[in-house]
């Protein structure tokens, strides 16, 4: 195999049919349906879950992960939080002419392993060569498919009391990239938390913990995605600021730049929305994970109308917040 992406790995010739069974045919392990133009799929359900995310990180690897590892656990976690198990991924690779086939390598091992991670499987996919110049080197976009077990479905009954959960630390992955990038000097060894969250999320389904509503908050961060659910369903919800968790370093970075942690962007935090009486059991089974050990009630549902996202400041007054304005962070995932 080639040393460096050319045009030829492009034009659907023999240098492309190398690639593509050598790397991608051989990686994924799906020989039998390789000669097929559309992946079969066995769907035991007349329910799904299917979304598509496209994938323009810059920089390609950094702290905790890379563009590979990102585009599957993204699109698993939008799966996963629309209260379905992912099944099925296909993915569309668009390279640069000149890309070393041994990043492309290393991209696609971690695609495998978070993959496998989940018990899913990468079905069918596609690649294009762009001339140098082009493209950052890689794009990728994913599209997922999964089954939504009855007992999982998502009710979206919300009731005043409801409390708000979130996983663990907010920001880490908007601080992660901004670092890698080095455009702005920052110095830290702050890792993005750029995970797949459907293991973590079985644990709380299995326990029986009635799941209101689930959100991975990505970009636009914490407050965007909570402001989307308050308007998109027309409740009010109250945070408790002192009750974010942020980690030290993130926070000291957002006061050295004048950005807010609710707002940076996540790759592997999600926001619950579950019960009163079921508040403290969740934050146990959360904590007893991996995934939740920073885990944290941020605020509950005040009101089942109006629509809007309220914040009580460490001063003891309170503010609405808003969507997030303008671009903080391009080409965060």
């Amino acid at each position: 195999m080639a040393k460096r992406i050319t045009m030829a790995h492009g034009d659907g010739g023999e240098q492309a049919h190398q690639l593509i069974q050598d790397l991608f045919v051989e990686q994924f392990a799906h020989h039998k349906e390789a000669t097929l133009d559309a992946a079969i799929l066995t769907l035991p359900t007349e329910k799904i879950a299917m979304s598509t995310d496209s994938f323009v990180v810059n920089p390609i690897f950094f702290p905790g992960g890379n563009i590979g590892k990102l585009a599957v656990a993204g699109t698993v976690n939008d799966i996963a939080v629309s209260g379905a198990k992912p099944l099925y991924l296909t993915c569309g690779f668009i390279l640069e002419e000149g890309f070393l086939i041994s990043d492309l390598e290393k991209i696609v091992t971690s695609m495998v392993e978070e993959a496998q991670k989940n018990q899913v499987k990468i079905v069918a996919g596609d690649t294009k060569v762009v001339e140098r110049g082009k493209c950052d080197g890689l794009y990728i976009n994913t599209t997922g498919i999964g089954l939504i077990e009855k007992e999982n479905e998502l009710k979206y009954d919300f009731q005043v009391g409801d409390c708000v959960l979130v996983n663990g630390n907010v920001g880490d992955h908007g601080i992660a990239i901004l670092t890698a990038r080095g455009e702005l000097g920052l110095m830290n060894d702050v890792q993005s938390d750029c995970a797949s969250l459907f293991g973590f999320i079985q644990t709380l389904q299995e326990a029986g913990i009635t799941i209101r509503i689930m959100r991975d908050a990505t970009r636009g961060g914490l407050a965007t995605t909570l402001v989307e659910i308050c308007e998109d369903f027309s409740i009010t919800m109250e945070l408790d600021e002192e009750q974010i968790p942020v980690d030290d370093r993130v926070h000291g970075s957002c006061e050295l730049l004048g950005y807010e942690p609710m707002y940076l962007a996540n790759e592997g935090k999600c926001i619950f929305v579950v019960p009163q009486e079921q508040c403290e059991k969740a934050l146990e089974i959360m904590k007893s994970h991996p995934l939740g050990q920073h885990a944290s009630k941020i605020g509950e549902v005040i009101h089942t109308e109006q629509g809007r996202l309220l914040l009580k400041t460490v001063f003891g007054s309170s503010r609405r917040l808003s969507r997030l304005s303008g671009m903080l962070l391009p080409r965060i995932c």
